[in-house]
């Protein structure tokens, strides 16, 4: 139950570019990676994973409910959407937590029961993420194809595949030039203007594409 060959590449784009986008899971990756090695930044990726599968079930099932009571409703969550993803652009160009911040903080040793633990919770707890599945996975469902929760559910597995090799390239990355990162802090500190570029923009891509669709 995927979306076209054209919505679907346009999917792993975006998804591609929002994930190379610094968050909490990411901050939470870079320091675990940095603190303890790479098998915990690898293990604390796997457990956002699962925090991910989690948010995909809440939205499968909160979605597709909403579709049922009103099909007008639904459209109108995807332009909210839309303009979350603008939204949280412009909070990421004000915000100040960097992965500076992660790469300077000392993080404590626990085991790796812990740090997976740990990783499912981060995930799980933080509200931007249960927002943003409301916000862009919307954008590419099409009510006509139906079984709906059926198609969150495709697309928000596919994300958090995705996801879970991007946090593992982080943890990689992370945990191979350490020293960099921390003698680097100017760069780490002004990121966040890229990043709130990117989520503007796709903001507005996804609107007009859910508007594209749909005529």
């Amino acid at each position: 139950m995927l979306p076209s060959h054209s919505q679907l590449l346009f999917f792993v784009s975006a998804a591609t570019v929002l994930l190379a986008i610094p968050g909490p899971a990411v901050l939470y990756i870079v320091g675990r990676s940095i603190g303890q090695g790479r098998n915990a930044g690898f293990v604390s990726a796997l457990g956002i994973g699962v925090g991910t599968l989690v948010h995909t079930a809440a939205a499968a099932v909160g979605l597709s409910a909403l579709l049922v009571s009103s099909a007008t409703a639904f459209s109108i969550v995807k332009y909210l959407g839309a303009a979350y993803l603008v939204f949280l652009g412009i909070q990421r160009l004000r915000n100040k937590e960097s992965l500076a911040a992660a790469a300077d903080s000392a993080a404590p040793h626990a085991s790796p029961a812990r740090v997976f633990t740990q990783g499912i919770v981060v995930n799980i707890l933080n509200p931007k993420t249960a927002l943003f599945f409301f916000a862009f996975i919307p954008q590419f469902i099409d009510p006509a194809r139906g079984h709906v929760a059926t198609q969150i559910a495709s697309l928000g597995v596919l994300f958090a595949c995705m996801g879970t090799t991007s946090d593992s390239i982080w943890a990689f990355f992370s945990s191979s030039v350490a020293g960099w990162l921390r003698g680097n802090p100017h760069w780490m500190r002004n990121e966040r203007f890229v990043s709130g570029g990117i989520l503007i923009s796709l903001g507005v891509a996804t609107a007009f594409a859910g508007s594209s669709t749909r005529k």
